[in-house]
């Protein structure tokens, strides 16, 4: 898989990366953006994300797991809109797993 360095990356695909941490918006990024490396990445990791929210309903562990996660979404939509793709400790191991 080859990814285009940073300085050649269209601002459309770091648009969409960043978006991939909002919430279902990975899935669909994930579904319509495959051919893009950059975008693939991120949405992959937004969709780790994305699923640990849902331990967010459980009362204490879940809301600070929820807070966790959120920060992480922040995290990861910053490095995508900088153009960096960053590999967010404990959920680029899972999102490394997924294909679609």
């Amino acid at each position: 898989m080859d990814e285009k360095p940073m300085n050649t990356l269209s601002s459309e695909s770091k648009l969409m990366a960043a978006l991939s941490y909002v919430w279902i918006v990975s899935v669909i990024m994930l579904l319509i953006k495959k051919d893009d490396q950059f975008v693939y990445f991120h949405a992959r990791q937004g969709l780790v994300l994305f699923l640990a929210s849902f331990i967010g309903i459980i009362p204490v562990i879940g809301w600070f797991l929820w807070i966790l996660v959120l920060l992480l979404d922040l995290f990861g939509f910053i490095k995508a809109l900088s153009g960096e793709r960053y590999a967010l400790p404990g959920v680029s191991t899972l999102a490394e797993k997924i294909k679609i």
